[in-house]
């Protein structure tokens, strides 16, 4: 299983409606395919999504790195050489999307290898998920219909709240107006995308002490080192760290300074392999894990719910699974279907991933 090439294909696919956040806006997927062939006729496939308001990635550079960089160092080395691939791609700082990508190709090629599902080599604790679902920056009438429609037509009841506009009581009141609308048993938590203070944050907490909030996730900046500490040891639900905790180490920092008490896990900026170093780091603090969504296409939420699914521990809450929703096209052969409010993960060896031939060539952007 000697890797012979390494594809990086860009391509863009609309958003039907803008996903807006207090750090940023996405309106087109302006994503980048990789795949990783091998010798034997396997090839591994997986997705990279730039953020650059959050990681500084672009597709430009998510393409330039792979091609110039990380192809030429891993060619000729095996798919099970994986801490080998590691070595040579942490010689590069940053890129993590990239280095996912890549990561999570040659895990599919293991799966089609030993014919099985990727998420049984994981762990293969169940074979479905719950899903929550992201609701962005809007009037809260419009907030709440989009969770309303979301809940009457998949069964999902699980929301993650975008939160972090000024001023902030302007969240206070959608978070309100969803809580009233969708009832005690729909389950919601708050994202502000380091949109907020930590006093704007304590002050919105407190606001909201009464609507049963799950977690709230990256209220202020993690540069805002003492306020961050003063606000989580004050905060009345789990914290969840994600921009801030990136990896292994950012991690170690986040729960031990005190400025975070839960971590997201998301496969597109850790792959499987750090991933995994994650989630077990965290089961070994009694940390509590949440999936989370790097607004991935269907090609990305594939490979989230089969990491979540093989972990007891990350199975535990909803993830966040949905959002492609709201594009207006995919590349998958196959759509996801969420029905219930649960996605399953793929049957069959690998992780399921099959590329419709046209639609790619309609949407990449290097032709």
């Amino acid at each position: 299983m000697k890797i012979v090439a390494v594809e990086a294909i860009p391509f863009a696919i609309p958003y039907a409606k803008p996903l807006t956040f207090a750090s940023g806006e996405v309106r087109t997927a302006d994503h980048v395919l990789v795949r990783v062939h091998t010798d034997e006729g396997l090839t591994g496939t997986a997705e990279a999504p730039p953020r650059p308001y959050t990681y500084g990635e672009t597709q430009e550079s998510i393409i330039a790195v792979i091609g110039r960089i990380f192809a030429p160092q891993i060619l000729g080395l095996t798919a099970l050489e994986r801490e080998t691939v590691h070595a040579c791609l942490d010689r590069t700082v940053g890129n993590p999307t990239a280095k996912a990508a890549l990561d999570m190709a040659l895990w599919d090629i293991l799966g089609q290898a030993a014919g099985m599902p990727v998420s049984g080599l994981l762990g293969g604790y169940t074979d479905r998920m719950r899903v929550s679902h992201m609701v962005g920056f809007a009037p809260a009438g419009e907030m709440v219909a989009e969770a309303e429609r979301i809940r009457d037509t998949h069964g999902i009841t699980t929301f993650k709240v975008k939160v972090g506009r000024q001023p902030y009581r302007e969240d206070v009141v959608a978070c309100r107006a969803l809580r009233e609308a969708l009832g005690a048993d729909v389950e919601l938590y708050i994202d502000g995308n380091r949109g907020w203070s930590a006093s704007d944050s304590a002050r919105a907490l407190h606001e909201m002490a009464d609507l049963g909030l799950t977690f709230a996730e990256e209220l202020c900046p993690a540069d805002d080192v003492l306020g961050r500490r003063w606000l989580v040891a004050r905060s009345p639900v789990p914290f969840i760290a994600d921009e801030s905790a990136t990896r292994a180490a950012e991690v170690t920092r986040e729960l031990l300074g005190g400025s975070a008490t839960a971590i997201s896990i998301k496969t597109a900026r850790t792959g499987f392999t750090a991933s995994q170093r994650v989630l077990h780091q965290c089961e070994g603090l009694g940390v509590e894990v949440v999936m989370g969504n790097q607004i991935d296409s269907q090609i990305g939420t594939l490979c989230s719910v089969a990491f979540g699914a093989a972990h007891r521990a990350s199975a535990q809450h909803a993830g966040e699974l949905s959002n492609y929703l709201g594009m207006t096209d995919d590349l998958l052969t196959e759509p996801l279907t969420i029905e219930n409010g649960t996605l399953h993960i793929r049957e069959g060896a690998g992780l399921g991933i099959d590329i419709d031939p046209a639609k790619l060539a309609r949407y990449r952007q290097d032709r």
